[in-house]
């Protein structure tokens, strides 16, 4: 019987389980909070664990970083592939980050400027950015128009994170379809 396949298994399961901890540390303590006792502490698993899969704590940023990204990604593919309009889909996801998924958009924007100082975060932190360029570029050709969303969309993200009575989702679409459609 071949037992690496299991090891291999739970290793993935405590590695996602570190990566889900690092994200509601950074939900509930932001990124100060995070430390690889904070995160093992977080997940229920040792602390050597946590150092183990990531030996840095950029490491462990990275990873959180890339799945919240990628999360995000996923919604909006599901959103499109339900038949949706993508801006109504990229509107309504921006719009859950002043609602329900408040806690999760501000940990991503807390782990997206903290890129700034950390090149490692990059890369990750440019993840949503291309995901809101590429849903452009099925609407134009124009590169300044592609920029146009993508600094619309990263504005509206911050701005319903900043602001008592964040904006509704039909005002949120009414800017992005105008970055992507405007008047002449």
């Amino acid at each position: 019987m071949d037992w690496s396949d299991g090891r291999r298994v739970r290793g993935e399961r405590r590695r996602s389980a570190i990566i889900a901890a690092t994200l509601r540390v950074v939900e509930r303590d932001g990124v100060a909070g995070v430390t690889h006792r904070a995160v093992a502490r977080e997940a229920g698993v040792p602390a050597s664990s946590a150092t183990y899969y990531f030996a840095t704590l950029d490491d462990l940023l990275v990873a959180a970083l890339t799945a919240a990204a990628e999360e995000y990604a996923r919604q909006l593919r599901e959103i499109v592939d339900g038949g949706r309009d993508e801006i109504e889909g990229l509107a309504q996801l921006i719009a859950d980050g002043g609602g329900p998924g408040r806690a999760r958009a501000l940990a991503e924007r807390e782990l997206e400027l903290l890129a700034v100082r950390r090149p490692a975060l990059r890369p990750v932190a440019r993840h949503w950015r291309d995901t809101v360029a590429a849903v452009a570029w099925r609407y134009t050709d124009d590169p300044l128009t592609v920029e146009e969303l993508v600094a619309a969309a990263d504005g509206l993200c911050t701005r319903v994170l900043l602001e008592d009575e964040p904006p509704a989702m039909p005002e949120i679409l009414a800017v992005l379809r105008r970055a992507v459609h405007p008047k002449n």
